[in-house]
C-alpha cells in the first residue's frame, strides 16, 4: 500500500468524517483507499466475506456530490462493514450459515444499513460470523477462520468476528455487529477495540437474521469511544418495522462526551465476576477502576445463575428457530453448531419458564444497584485472545469448553439488556489486549460512553491499528 493509503488506514471515522467535510480529501479517495487495504489485507486475516467495491464507489461519488451541493453529513465518507447477518440489497443474507447461501438477495437494506448511508458512510463488504452467530471463536467450518490481527494465530472472538478483524487490521473505522450474549463484546475484548451494546430494544433490527429474539442487540464497534457516540446518534430512531424496538426517548450523547466522569458513582462488578477471571482480566479491570477513583467493589449475586439463565434461554430459542432445518439438513450444518441446538431443543419447558422468571428479579436486583452507583465496571472476557484452536480452558481448577463459555461475563449483563461498552486496554508489556466492560443503567448509554471517552482521552484505553507488514 502507499504512504497515502497507510495514513487513510490509521483513521477514525471522526478523523475522516473531518477530512472530507473540510475538502482534505475526497470520499471516493477514501474509499478506493479501503478497497485496496481490504485486497492486501483480508487474505492474511479473513474478515471479508463480500467485497462491495461498486455499491461503495458509488456511494462514495453521490457522498461528495451532497457536499458538493452544501449538505451535511454526520457520517460523510466512513467507510464500514456490516456482519453478514444484515440485509444488504443485492447481496443474500448468509449468517455464517451454508444453507442460507441458496436464499435469493436481499431486497432492502436493513435499517441501519440505510441509517448509515443517508448519513454519509460507505459500505464496503460484509463480514465473516459464526454460523447463526451462535459462537465465540471467530472459527467458522464454512468459511474458514478469522485471524487475529494483533497475532494472527489467535482467535478474533465471535460471533461477530470479521468485523472485529477488518477493524484491528485497518481496513475500516467502523464495523457493525450483533450480540445476543457477547458477540459484540468479545470481539472487541479480543482485538482491542471500543464495542457498543446498546440498551436491549434501543436501535432497530429490522432487516437482520435472528438468533433469539428477547436476547439479540445491534450495535457498532470502532478503534475510538467518540466514534462510537457519533454513530450511536445515528442509529437511533424509532422503526416500526422492529416491533421489539422501545418507544423510548433519543438521547444525545456525542454533544456530552467532554462533561466528564467527577459526578459519576462508579463501581466494580465484584464476586463471580472476579472469581471467574484470570490475572490478566482482573489487573485490566483494577487499572480501569484506579484510572477512574472506584474504590467501592458490589457483589453481583447470583451472576452464575443469570448466566444460565441466558444459556437456557439462548439454547431454547435459538434451537427452535432451527428445528426443521437440523431435521431437514443436518449435513450442512456446522457440526459443533449443529450440536448445541440439537441440546436446545431438549430443554425443558419448565426450565425456560424459570429462566425468564428468574430475569425481571436479576434485573430488579440491578435496578437497586444503580440507585447506589451510576456505573459498573467488569471484565468483558476472562482472559485476552485464545490461541485458534483452543477448546477447552481452565480457571480456578474447573475445565470449560471454550466455544460456549467465552462469554462467562457479558452473558449476565445481556440477559437483562443493559447498555455495556467495551474499552480496549493494554497492560504494560502485553502482547495482547483485553477489554473491560462499562455497564450502565438501562437507556444511559451516553453514561457509560462519557466514562470510556474519559479512558480514550487520558490514554488508558486504545485501540491501535495492528501491525501486519510481517
Amino acid at each position: 500500500m502507499s504512504g497515502a493509503d497507510e495514513t487513510l488506514r490509521s483513521w477514525t471515522a471522526t478523523q475522516t468524517v473531518s477530512a472530507v467535510a473540510s475538502g482534505e480529501t475526497k470520499a471516493l479517495e477514501v474509499a478506493y483507499a479501503a478497497l485496496q487495504s481490504i485486497e492486501t489485507l483480508n487474505p492474511k486475516v479473513n474478515a471479508f466475506t463480500d467485497i462491495l467495491s461498486e455499491r461503495a464507489l458509488l456511494e462514495a461519488r453521490a457522498v461528495d456530490d451532497a457536499l458538493a451541493d452544501g449538505r451535511t453529513l454526520p457520517l460523510a465518507g466512513v467507510p464500514y462493514a456490516v456482519k453478514n447477518l444484515y440485509d444488504v440489497e443485492g447481496l443474500t443474507t448468509r449468517a455464517g450459515a451454508k444453507i442460507n447461501r441458496e436464499n435469493p438477495p436481499a431486497s432492502a437494506d436493513a435499517t441501519l444499513v440505510r441509517k448509515l448511508k443517508e448519513a454519509g458512510a460507505v459500505l464496503v463488504g460484509a463480514t465473516h460470523m459464526g454460523e447463526y452467530a451462535y459462537d465465540f471463536t471467530g472459527e467458522s467450518a464454512h468459511d474458514g477462520i478469522c485471524r487475529n490481527p494483533h497475532d494472527l494465530g489467535r482467535m478474533t472472538g465471535g460471533s461477530s468476528s470479521g468485523s472485529g478483524a477488518s477493524l484491528a487490521a485497518g481496513m475500516v473505522p467502523l464495523a457493525m455487529g450483533s450480540d445476543t450474549n457477547g458477540s459484540i463484546r468479545v470481539p472487541a475484548s479480543f482485538c482491542g477495540l471500543f464495542g457498543l451494546k446498546p440498551t436491549y430494544g434501543r436501535l432497530s433490527r429490522a432487516g437482520t437474521y435472528p438468533f433469539v429474539g428477547s436476547l439479540d442487540h445491534l450495535g457498532p464497534l470502532t478503534r475510538s469511544a467518540e466514534d462510537l457516540a457519533l454513530i450511536f446518534d445515528v442509529l437511533q430512531g424509532p422503526d416500526p418495522a422492529d416491533p421489539a424496538q422501545a418507544s423510548h426517548p433519543q438521547i444525545e450523547t456525542h454533544a456530552h462526551l467532554d462533561q466528564g466522569i467527577d459526578q459519576l458513582r462508579i463501581a466494580v462488578a465484584g464476586g463471580y465476576f472476579r472469581d471467574k477471571a484470570l490475572p490478566e482480566a482482573l489487573n485490566a479491570t483494577d487499572l480501569v477502576a484506579k484510572a477512574l477513583g472506584a474504590n467501592l467493589e458490589i457483589d453481583i449475586p447470583e451472576a452464575a445463575r443469570a448466566r444460565a439463565a441466558a444459556y437456557v434461554i439462548t439454547a431454547a430459542e435459538g434451537s427452535s428457530l432451527h428445528l426443521q432445518r437440523i431435521r431437514e439438513r443436518p449435513q450442512d450444518f456446522d457440526p459443533e453448531t449443529r450440536d448445541r441446538f440439537l441440546a436446545g431443543t431438549m430443554v425443558p419447558a419448565v426450565w425456560l419458564q424459570q429462566a425468564q422468571r428468574f430475569r425481571s428479579w436479576f434485573r430488579d436486583l440491578f435496578r437497586k444497584i444503580f440507585e447506589k452507583v451510576d456505573i459498573l465496571l467488569a471484565p468483558a472476557t476472562p482472559f485476552p485472545a485464545l490461541a485458534s484452536g483452543t477448546k477447552t480452558f481452565t480457571i480456578n481448577g474447573e475445565t470449560m469448553p471454550a466455544r460456549p463459555n467465552i462469554g462467562l461475563f457479558t452473558q449476565p449483563i445481556s440477559y437483562i439488556g443493559l447498555p455495556a461498552v467495551t474499552v480496549p486496554i493494554w497492560l504494560q508489556g502485553a502482547r495482547l489486549p483485553i477489554g473491560v466492560q462499562v455497564i450502565a443503567p438501562a437507556w444511559r448509554e451516553d453514561l457509560a460512553l462519557r466514562v470510556a471517552h474519559h479512558l480514550e482521552v487520558t490514554g488508558v484505553a486504545r485501540a491501535p491499528v495492528a501491525d501486519l507488514a510481517g
